[in-house]
């Protein structure tokens, strides 16, 4: 006999990845950002495409936050 509190079958939220495509691609996009905002802005007496690249920047570490903060894993 088992016993009612055992587990044995792993639950369906931890057999799938979160985030799918998102989340790799959010790093890229973040790496490239940032990378293009480093050069542009040593490079080039343009301030504005570096600004943008920094901006686009931001808004991938903030998305990826937010996409971490709502698929984390809660134990109870």
């Amino acid at each position: 006999m088992t016993g009612p509190y055992r587990i044995t079958e792993a639950p369906a939220a931890a057999t799938k990845k979160p985030g799918g495509p998102l989340r790799p691609l959010l790093w890229l996009v973040l790496f490239v950002s940032a990378a293009a905002n480093v050069v542009l802005s040593t490079a080039t007496d343009n301030q504005w495409i570096s600004s943008g690249f920094g901006l686009v920047a931001l808004l991938c570490a903030v998305a990826l936050i937010v996409h971490h903060r709502r698929n984390r894993v809660r134990e109870s």
